[in-house]
């Protein structure tokens, strides 16, 4: 934009408010501020004189505390910003990086090794399945021979005799009075 003697008078009265604010003894005046080399591209040098003594200058450390800490008021005024208003000498008062509460090492070490716990988990909830499963099957398999086992004797296959189920076998069963038991 257009710098001209209205803009500059504007900037003089933030400086010389910038200054009251800082030290409240003061009472710098828009006419203690002096601008210096102000070129087309809005770039220049200014001065501020002590009010009391008008050829002495006030301390560039006093200046540089004043503007930082009324920065954000001086930028708003122009309508700009950190990155636009500069003034060398002075750090910009950009806030400073976001950094995380916890490193981002630590919260990748935490994913890492929650992955490795579950991991962990399922395969000894797996294997703990599959031993079950493995027993069932087993246990099936052994009832299942129980109820279908068929012994041979002299190559001729025979029914095994469900002595749960008292099965006597009906055709020794009178004779059985005639011998006499061993």
């Amino acid at each position: 934009y257009a710098w001209d003697a209205n803009e500059e008078y504007l900037f003089k009265a933030m400086v010389a408010f910038a200054m009251r604010r800082y030290s409240s003894k003061s009472t710098t005046q828009i006419s203690n501020v002096l601008l210096c080399n102000v070129t087309d591209r809005v770039s220049f040098w200014f001065v501020v004189t002590d009010s009391s003594k008008n050829v002495t200058t006030v301390p560039g450390s006093e200046v540089e505390a004043a503007i930082r800490m009324n920065r954000n008021r001086i930028n708003n005024a122009f309508l700009l910003s950190d990155k636009t208003l500069q003034f060398l000498k002075i750090t910009s008062t950009l806030s400073p990086p976001v950094e995380p509460s916890t490193p981002v090492w630590l919260i990748v070490f935490g994913v890492v090794l929650c992955l490795i716990v579950a991991g962990i988990v399922f395969l000894v909830i797996s294997g703990i399945r599959k031993h079950k499963k493995k027993n069932k099957e087993s246990t099936e398999r052994e009832n299942l021979e129980e109820k279908v086992e068929v012994t041979l004797e002299n190559g001729i296959p025979c029914e095994v005799l469900d002595i749960k189920a008292g099965h006597v076998n009906g055709v020794f069963a009178a004779d059985d009075e005639r011998f006499t038991s061993l």
